[in-house]
């Protein structure tokens, strides 16, 4: 087991109170167990943080109804271990003091959150803990290594994966990898006062498709989906950039919220001998990497990491924003992850960067608008692996696609949804389409067109822009925008 950072044996605390937020899961879960070993009595808490809530642009959230199912199994087994979870509604901030205040509480445990909102929340909690005597003890454990833990030569932060993935990989030993045993200490845990889960009414939200789309949640979700994955986890490498095949994991939104050890899953695929294992622990750095950008660099935040790129020149046409959006674009790889993102809150990685690229050097509107989308679409979204994604397919950020490498969206259609499979999931106009048509419909003579029911301008629409063109522009953009900068 890991080695606390804190002296267990001593008891040091009578109670104590362990603060549950993106790490919904009550097995290998750093703060709970540091907190049962240091404390004779532990509460369990977690915050439906109406700072978040309100925000959202929707009162029906797959995110909101994942959260409420994965916090309800958590009080559950907690339930069964003597505890339970204490679940509050209302701004963390405020809640979590007043809470540790009724409950006695002598030290608050929690797990970092990294995100410059959930940052400026700690320190908030923080400072209102120290006014009344309670102590906080933050802890590592939604990454392998975090913050200051893998750094260039020179001490500083890297800005380029490949370097920071083969630091990553030499620094890595299997103490890193190794669980927190939560149950052997669990006799700590001491049930909460009388209440209730609220429902989902109660916190203002109303019950989405998530069942209906067979979106597996909690942490029993997590552990089928995890076993699903381990029996094809050597052909990941093979198949996870077609969307058509089951290939990626689907462990995203667990990962997200925790509802999984992130130290099990680099353990596994560590210790696994195979390129697809390997290539999949190469995912799980790149996350440690975006987390480490978002914290050495918060700026990234509504601004380009590299700055000179803060000048480039972007249209945002209204009209072909919105056909982005809804997947009318006349482009069918970039209309089907539209389209799957808005059915299923869902959408594939190689699609990610597809539908990214087009929408900034196809469509040119601004990064900004994409990422904003995707965080309100996507149920695993993430800040971090959000905003490195989205200035990576722009060009602007740490470790970025160079700018004159521009996604052609046929060529990646026809690499990577070659028999049109995917595309004649998500976009049924086109599903009698013969295959050498599908990626370009619009190259159908008017004939075959008529023959196969799909008149391109009425059916589906007519391409709504030239990537040629597009390209050419967005090339001269960027290079006026790198002289301005330099």
């Amino acid at each position: 087991m890991q080695t606390p950072d804190i002296d267990a044996d001593e008891r040091r605390y009578d109670v104590a109170l362990v603060w549950f937020r993106r790490d919904l899961r009550a097995d290998d879960h750093a703060a709970l167990y540091h907190a049962l070993r240091a404390a004779r009595r532990v509460y369990c808490a977690f915050c439906f943080d109406t700072e978040i809530l309100d925000a959202l642009p929707s009162r029906e959230d797959r995110r909101v109804e994942f959260i409420w199912h994965a916090v309800a199994e958590l009080d559950s087994t907690l339930r069964g271990r003597g505890g339970g979870l204490v679940v509050l509604h209302g701004r963390a901030r405020d809640e979590i003091p007043r809470l540790a205040a009724t409950l006695g509480v002598q030290a608050v445990f929690a797990n970092r959150d990294y995100e410059p909102a959930t940052r400026d929340r700690d320190a908030a909690v923080a400072r209102s803990r120290a006014r009344s005597g309670l102590t906080f003890h933050g802890f590592k454990d939604q990454t392998i290594f975090d913050t200051d833990e893998v750094l260039t030569q020179a001490g500083a932060p890297f800005s380029v994966f490949t370097p920071y993935k083969n630091a990553w990989l030499k620094k890595l030993e299997p103490f890193h990898l190794e669980s927190y045993p939560v149950a052997d200490h669990a006799r700590a845990l001491v049930a909460p006062p009388a209440g209730s889960m609220p429902s989902l009414a109660a916190l203002g939200f109303r019950e989405t498709d998530l069942r209906g789309l067979g979106v597996a949640t909690g942490s029993s979700g997590a552990e089928r989906l995890f076993a699903d994955f381990r029996s094809r986890i050597d052909a990941y490498r093979e198949r996870r950039d077609f969307p058509a095949v089951k290939g990626p994991s689907y462990l995203s939104p667990h990962l997200r919220f925790g509802t999984i050890s992130i130290r099990r899953l680099a353990r596994e695929s560590w210790a696994a001998a195979s390129e697809g294992a390997r290539t999949w622990l190469s995912e799980l750095v790149w996350r440690d990497f975006y987390f480490q950008v978002l914290h050495h660099h918060p700026h990234v935040v509504g601004h380009a990491f590299r700055r000179e790129y803060e000048h480039v020149e972007f249209d945002n046409d209204e009209a072909k924003w919105r056909a982005w959006c809804e997947g009318r674009t006349g482009y069918p790889i970039v209309d089907a992850a539209m389209r799957q993102i808005n059915r299923t809150g869902y959408m594939h990685n190689r699609l990610r960067m597809i539908a990214a690229s087009f929408l900034v050097k196809d469509l040119h509107v601004d990064w900004r608008w994409g990422e904003r989308y995707f965080a309100d679409h996507l149920l695993d979204f993430d800040l971090a692996a959000n905003n490195g994604g989205w200035q990576w397919a722009a060009s602007t950020g740490c470790d970025a696609q160079p700018y004159f490498r521009i996604f052609n969206p046929v060529t990646q259609s026809q690499r990577f949804d070659p028999d049109g499979k995917f595309i004649r999931r998500y976009v049924p106009e086109l599903a009698a389409v013969p295959t050498k048509y599908v990626h370009a419909p619009w190259t159908m003579p008017l004939a075959e067109q008529q023959a196969y029911g799909v008149a391109i301008g009425r059916d589906y629409p007519a391409p709504i822009a030239d990537h040629d063109r597009a390209r050419k522009l967005t090339l001269e953009r960027y290079k006026r925008a790198a002289g301005r900068g330099a």
